[in-house]
């Protein structure tokens, strides 16, 4: 890795990482607002839930109902918004690392130092994963102050459960950001990489959608790695956290190395 080169794009990134963060940061303290509110009618609530069908219940994540903190962030933050806001954020800036900087000629002027493909594609790994771990530090820490100012001793809230859903959440998006930096580092041109990591990562997040839907189609889960986040039953005290952590990052660090090498030994059209 390239220590002033990941200093450079971690500070060229910063903007977009700080807004990202504190959107998560207020949504997610927004959440945690309105829950009292909520919790009034927790019973007519889940009472609701027991009445829609099954599927629908699997697909948003919301399978412990509204019984709890934690329930209740997982279902209406975690099981939808972050995942497509984080999304978003790993599709935008693994392709803005790499593709971008080809299709705009800037990667001349990086390769004409004295730095190697190897290293210029590791630290543009790096300045990746350094934004998700801010993103999610920031959305953990608001978290835990949402809970002090809104919550206190009037309704339980296990702390423990809410760092575990948080780091899934991270090595998630570890795995999407890698998927979506190999993408990048295999392109030339910005808007294909964009594309085509887009309608992978969305489609997976679709496909696992409608696996949640109906057992008929439950194999579709098989190919998507937003099967092994599971929110709702992290947040009842369930599933399997650690495997689903060790899973996603397993997946995560093969696509970036697979993009790092990719890139390092391709033609590149500067």
């Amino acid at each position: 890795m390239n220590a002033p080169l990941f200093k450079q794009m971690l500070q060229t990134n910063m903007k977009g990482i700080s807004n990202y963060a504190f959107g998560s940061a207020f949504y997610i303290l927004l959440m945690f607002w309105l829950y009292p509110r909520m919790a009034a009618n927790t019973d007519a609530l889940n009472d609701l839930l027991k009445s829609m069908p099954e599927g629908v219940v699997n697909a948003f994540n919301i399978q412990g109902g509204f019984g709890s903190m934690e329930a209740f962030i997982s279902g209406e933050y975690y099981g939808l918004i972050l995942p497509i806001l984080l999304s978003i954020f790993s599709l935008i800036v693994s392709t803005a690392l790499l593709a971008r900087l080809v299709d705009q000629g800037s990667m001349a002027y990086l390769l004409s130092t004295p730095t190697t493909r190897r290293h210029i594609a590791t630290t543009q790994a790096a300045v990746l994963t350094v934004g998700l771990l801010i993103i999610m530090l920031v959305t953990t820490a608001s978290g835990f102050l949402g809970n002090a100012w809104f919550i206190g001793d009037k309704f339980e809230f296990d702390g423990s459960r809410f760092i575990r859903l948080n780091i899934v959440a991270w090595m998630l998006f570890t795995a999407v950001g890698g998927i979506s930096f190999l993408i990048s580092a295999v392109a030339n041109d910005e808007k294909k990489a964009l594309g085509t990591s887009g309608t992978i990562v969305f489609g997976m997040f679709g496909l696992d959608m409608i696996a949640k839907v109906s057992d008929s189609v439950e194999w579709l889960k098989c190919v998507s790695v937003f099967s092994l986040y599971r929110p709702g039953e992290i947040a009842a005290g369930g599933g399997n956290p650690l495997v689903a952590s060790v899973v996603l990052l397993g997946i995560g660090l093969v696509c970036f190395i697979a993009g790092v090498i990719s890139f390092s030994r391709r033609d590149l059209p500067l």
